[in-house]
Order: structure tokens, then C-alpha cells, then sequence
């Protein structure tokens, strides 16, 4: 149920916050573009170099010439190769590609494939290469689609779910169904149920190898995980995370197991990070809330590093993208107790959008993110070290 607004976390007294000033290190992957360029996703590989990956065209679903491209940055390097094509489906748009590196050093890229020009058509797909640390365009070994059969327990939890939240449903018209209702009908259809699952944010592995795959649906307005337990051989669906439009789930591990979702709000006002959590590996969630921070309907991400502390990037405004942040929390997301904006456009017409975080082997933080101005469309890389985020001594490129 969404609340009133409340004193955010990130402003509480204890809260120091730095401007935006110079980033120790960010370039644009590529020159500008006319074109869409948006929803990057990073990995470090293990020889040290950067990949990335997003989707260009002509705009979004509605675009058929829309394809996966990819730059890599060497290891030492200060220049981002060229840009070459990760995937192409003929006359489709593909979108939300997201980059994953397995516990055997494998390559993954999960994508859409959007059918009829529409998100809840979306068909999700996957590659694999054992062969992507060199100069061009990573050689696939292996390409699927993953198709989920959520089932009866699916349709059911989003009926209970729904049951426990009370909300008002009084401004929808006599002859339709109240949004609750037709939800919970959608729900039981099979055809619904096994398509239009869609990607967006960095697998998690579990400490027992399990990997949990974040997916959303823009059919339903709710999310789920794809879950692995055979190393990505077979996919099964969690129970769904419902709320009042929880979608683009990011998963973070607390030191007790409890697993944490943050959630980009597609729901009404006011505009918060949502939350759900897991006590049983992502197979159960609980209903999505608002928290404090807020968020645009824009794309989050949320890491654990490897010290214990936890990192969000998102865009810090309840309207617009021209905010992009970094806050930084040491009690595992309890309370976020320091942020440094990225980026901030004092006329609002800019838009910093969609990132994916990493932390490198050497501690490193790396973070891509659409950067759209009047110059044009590019992805943008950025390299901090997290105290910089507390406004730790700046190291300069």
C-alpha cells in the first residue's frame, strides 16, 4: 500500500551529502548517436577487462531494426574498443540485455526478444561463450530461450497477495474489471503466464550455487526470479513479488541469508523504491512496500561489496532521470547513510538512466548508464572507489 511521504533514509541525521564534482574516472563508451541507445549491462571478465552491452535502433518494442550491441575496455586500457553486435534478431527488436558471468568462468547474455511489439509478448532468450576475451565480439557456443511455467501456486499467490492489500480500486469504470481482479483473471491463463518475462538487472548466485535470474512483467506488474540449480541447465519460476507495480527487481544477500528485492515503482504515487524479501533462496517473497528512497519509474541497482557493505545507484528524484546517484549503506540497506550524485541536469532535459554495477576484482566500482542530452544518445562508463562515495580522497585518471 503506498504511504504518505515519509522522511527518506538517505536524509537522515546522519546523512552527508557531496555534489556532484569530478568523477575519478568516466568516458562515453562510443560517440554520440541519434538513435535509442539505453539498458547497458557490465561485467568485469576474468582477465580483467570490461564488457559491456546495450540495446540500438530506432527506439524500443515498437522498433523492429532495434539490436544488441557491445564494446570491451582492456584491462589498462583508456579506450573502449569498437562497437560490435552481440544479437540480431531478424525484423525483431531486441532489448534489456543483461551480461553474467557463471562460476565456470562462462559468458551469459540474457535478452528479449519482443513479439507483436509488445513488452508482454516478449520472448526471453539467452547466449553462452567460453570464447569473449578477445578484440571482437564474444563467439557463442550455445543460444535458448527460457520459457517459465509459473503454474497454479503463480496465479494463487497473486491472489492472495491482492486479498492482504486493501487498497482503493474506485476510479476504474463499471464496465471493467477493477485492476486487482483483472490481474488475478490474467493470472490463470497459461499463455500469460509463460511469456513476456523480461530482464533487466545482473544474476545472483547464492552460496549454495544457486542462481537467481531478476525478471519482471509489464503484463502483470509484478516480478519473479528465474531460478537455476543445475548451473543454468533448467529454469524454474519463483512465486511472483506483487505490489502496486514492483517491476525490475534488483537481489541483494544479507549475511543471514534473508534476500532482498529493491524495485523500480510503476505504481502510484507517491514514487518510492519498493521492497520485498526472501527467507527460503527466492522461492517465496513477500508483498512489495514502499520504502523512503525515491525513484522516477526508473531502473535501480543494488550490490553487496565484497567488505560487507551494500551500494545503490539510482536516480534520486521521485520525476525526471536527471539525477543519477551512488548511496552507500553499512548496516545492509537498514539506513543509507551517504550519497554522491553521479549526475545532476539543473534544467531537467537530460536523462542519466538504467545503470548496472559491478565491483572489480580490485575493489573498483564500474558502472555503465544511458546518457542522453541535446548532444545525443551514448553509454556512458564511470570507475569510483566506494569511499569516494563518502567523499573519500578523489584519484584522478
Amino acid at each position: 500500500m503506498k504511504r504518505t511521504l515519509g522522511l527518506f533514509l538517505l536524509c537522515c541525521a546522519n546523512f552527508h551529502l557531496l555534489s556532484a564534482q569530478s568523477v575519478p574516472r568516466s568516458e562515453l563508451i562510443f560517440p554520440w548517436q541519434e538513435k535509442h541507445v539505453h539498458g547497458s549491462s557490465i561485467v568485469e571478465c576474468p582477465n580483467g577487462d570490461l564488457l559491456a552491452c546495450w540495446f540500438y535502433g530506432s527506439g524500443e518494442r515498437s522498433a523492429n531494426d532495434v539490436l544488441i550491441q557491445g564494446a570491451r575496455l582492456r584491462k589498462g586500457s583508456s579506450q573502449w574498443s569498437s562497437v560490435f553486435t552481440m544479437a540480431d534478431t531478424p525484423n525483431l527488436p531486441d532489448c534489456n540485455p543483461v551480461l553474467f558471468i557463471d562460476l565456470k568462468h562462462r559468458l551469459w547474455m540474457f535478452w528479449i526478444a519482443v513479439l507483436a511489439n509488445r513488452w508482454e509478448c516478449s520472448l526471453l532468450r539467452y547466449r553462452i561463450s567460453e570464447d569473449y576475451q578477445k578484440d571482437d565480439a564474444p563467439h557463442w557456443s550455445w543460444q535458448d530461450v527460457i520459457i517459465l511455467k509459473p503454474g497454479a501456486e503463480f496465479s494463487a499467490a497473486v491472489e492472495k497477495a491482492f486479498a492482504s492489500m486493501n487498497f482503493p480500486e474506485g476510479l476504474w469504470a463499471e464496465y471493467a474489471l477493477p485492476y486487482s481482479k483483472m490481474i488475478i483473471e490474467s493470472s490463470k491463463d497459461l499463455a500469460k503466464q509463460q511469456s513476456g518475462w523480461m530482464t533487466r538487472i545482473h544474476p545472483l548466485v547464492l552460496p549454495s550455487n544457486r542462481i537467481l535470474l531478476p525478471l519482471y512483467s509489464d503484463g502483470f506488474n509484478v516480478s519473479l526470479a528465474a531460478i537455476s540449480d543445475d548451473e543454468g541447465k533448467t529454469w524454474k519460476a519463483s512465486l511472483p513479488i506483487v505490489g502496486l507495480g514492483p517491476i525490475q527487481p534488483t537481489f541483494v544477500r544479507k549475511k543471514d541469508g534473508t534476500l532482498i528485492a529493491y524495485l523500480r515503482d510503476s505504481g502510484d504515487a507517491p514514487n518510492r523504491v519498493m521492497q520485498s524479501a526472501s527467507v527460503d533462496e527466492g522461492y517465496t517473497w513477500s508483498i512489495a512496500t514502499d520504502t523512503e528512497i525515491p525513484n522516477p519509474g526508473s531502473s535501480l541497482e543494488v550490490i553487496a561489496l565484497n567488505d560487507g557493505r551494500w551500494v545503490m545507484v539510482f536516480n534520486d528524484t521521485e520525476h525526471g532521470r536527471h539525477r543519477l546517484s551512488l548511496a552507500l549503506s553499512d548496516d545492509e540497506g537498514a539506513t543509507w547513510k551517504w550519497k554522491r550524485e553521479l549526475e545532476n541536469d539543473g534544467s531537467g532535459k537530460a536523462g542519466f538512466a538504467y545503470p548496472s554495477i559491478v565491483q572489480a576484482r580490485d575493489g573498483s566500482l564500474h558502472m555503465t548508464y544511458s546518457y542522453h542530452t541535446a548532444q545525443g544518445r551514448s553509454i556512458k562508463h564511470v570507475a569510483v572507489d566506494a569511499e569516494w562515495i563518502k567523499g573519500g580522497k578523489e584519484t584522478k585518471q
